[in-house]
């Protein structure tokens, strides 16, 4: 999975066979401003939203743009789980866009001469090893790229039991192995981004939640942002559930428990995201006057670290100079997005990442369309129909499975007089919707998630539909399997057993 691998569940591609067609959307969002300068219309912002709420299944959304340092539109759609009103002070979580502000604190101390980036882990986390001894040659630097040899399958981060802190993190991956060598292979995982937040803590003597706060949040002008270990132990008691998105409908649910320190910890708001924009726009200056970090430490961030990859520290970059890094919860999602036009457009989701919907990000696609004078189009609603899809291969799976068990007497007085190898040849690929719900983490992790780790209860929260055809594929056919094989045994034994007589069972089967 290349470099924007925070779309780590990349559910539309499934559905790209369809070809179907894309809708017409509103029209340009640009109008002219003060001093011949192009200011976003709010009206056109808000459809583009709205579109897309109803169409990708979200109940509330809320938005900010800026270009340089202004504010050019921030607010919300929809409500929260609670029923009140998204707006641009609705906290949220950001999910993985949270790496963004890790690199930041690490390029802190960097810049401050407390680390250097292309030095080891271990140099300034003594206590620092992996279940390889390649780990000793891990930089800092490599962490923030992704390339510490270090993958989801190497260490199960989701699956495995989570720590409740990043020392207990740094613990646990002592289990892990190393996919490739330090510094030669991309691999997305959020256990990078957690040793990255314990070096920002062991480093600057401060827990990593106050050091953010003190050096990053407050700095920026972010005054409702704060940093969470745990979900959902420990969000904020304002920030309401998210949803999760099943058959059509929206499902009010609680994050399962995950850790998240680092990687995908950060809870927000528009409005601070703006500020946030604002800053990384303006070369590391935030607009309340203080400078974070320098303006060629803003630059490595966002410059990709090597030749065929495109993410750099905590920034993706495309070939179109579009600078972003998405993030998923499974009950929330958000985008953050940096244009060569000097804009920024930040995306905050209270629904989260499903088969046929990869989050916030074609949204902030959408407006970047939209206030770049372009007129974007209006996407189909690929989450519903591939829901609708499984729906369908639910009920044909039922139907199917009610037919089998009927016919089950004929079918063993067919093979009653065959030789016993013929009727198990039948039987045994009756197992494969078994085995298939029993390894359908480790199949979408790998030929979707391209390598992602999920436990069974997160894969139902991302696709229930998906489970429910899958175990009822399952079940059905293991009762197939079973009746079966009990109307077998009866039909094969000998006369004196109550059994049929062979004759009378060829004269049956000839007869049916």
């Amino acid at each position: 999975m290349r470099a924007n691998s925070v779309h780590w569940w990349r559910g539309t591609a499934v559905v790209a066979a369809t070809g179907l067609a894309i809708l017409a959307g509103p029209g340009p969002a640009l109008a002219a401003g003060a001093g011949g300068d192009a200011a976003v219309d709010a009206a056109a912002v808000e459809r583009v939203v709205a579109d897309f709420a109803s169409r990708a299944g979200y109940p509330g959304v809320a938005v900010a743009i800026t270009k340089g340092g202004q504010v050019q539109y921030v607010g919300g759609h929809g409500h929260d789980s609670s029923g009140a009103a998204v707006t641009a002070t609705t906290p949220m979580p950001a999910a993985s866009v949270s790496k963004s502000f890790t690199a930041l604190a690490v390029m802190q101390l960097v810049e401050a001469g407390k680390m250097e980036l292309d030095a080891p882990v271990r140099q300034y986390l003594p206590d620092f090893q992996v279940d390889d001894a390649r780990g000793a040659r891990i930089t800092v630097r490599e962490l923030l790229d992704q390339t510490s040899g270090i993958t989801d399958l190497t260490l199960r981060e989701k699956s495995l039991p989570q720590p409740d802190s990043l020392a207990a993190a740094q613990q646990r991956a002592r289990a892990a192995t190393l996919a490739s060598d330090p510094g030669t292979r991309y691999a997305y995982s959020n256990t990078n981004y957690h040793l990255a937040a314990r070096l920002v803590e062991v480093v600057s003597g401060q827990p990593f939640t106050d050091y953010l706060r003190d050096r990053v949040f407050e700095p920026v002008g972010m005054r409702s942002t704060t940093s969470i270990d745990q979900a959902p132990r420990d969000l904020p008691e304002q920030v309401r559930e998210g949803y999760l998105y099943a058959y059509g409908a929206t499902i009010r649910a609680a994050e399962p428990k995950r850790f998240m320190a680092g990687s995908d910890g950060l809870v927000t708001t528009a409005e601070d995201m703006a500020q946030w924009l604002i800053m990384q726009n303006s070369g590391g200056a935030a607009a309340t006057g203080a400078r974070l970090i320098s303006a060629s430490g803003i630059t490595t961030m966002h410059t990709p670290s090597g030749p065929d990859s495109t993410y750099g520290l905590g920034w993706v970059r495309d070939d179109n100079g579009w600078i972003r890094h998405n993030g998923v919860w499974f009950t929330f999602t958000a985008s953050q997005l940096l244009l060569p036009s000097g804009h920024g457009i930040a995306v905050l989701g209270n629904s989260g990442l499903g088969l046929g919907n990869e989050g916030t990000g074609q949204l902030a696609d959408a407006l970047a369309e939209l206030v770049t004078g372009g007129d974007p189009q209006a996407p189909a609603p690929l989450r519903l129909i591939v829901d609708l899809v499984l729906a369908g291969f639910t009920v044909v799976s039922i139907a199917l499975g009610v037919r089998n068990l009927r016919r089950s007497g004929d079918w063993a007085r067919r093979f009653a007089v065959k030789p016993l190898w013929q009727p198990i040849m039948w039987l045994v690929p009756r197992l494969v919707p078994a085995v298939l719900l029993v390894m359908l983490p480790e199949l979408l992790g790998r030929i979707v998630g391209g390598g992602r780790d999920i436990a069974f209860v997160q894969l139902a929260y991302y696709t229930l539909p998906l489970v429910v055809w899958t175990a009822v594929a399952a079940l059905t056919n293991l009762s197939v399997m079973i009746i079966r094989v009990s109307a077998l045994v009866r039909a094969r034994r000998p006369a004196g057993e109550h059994a049929v007589p062979v004759g009378a069972a060829r004269v049956e089967m000839l007869a049916g």
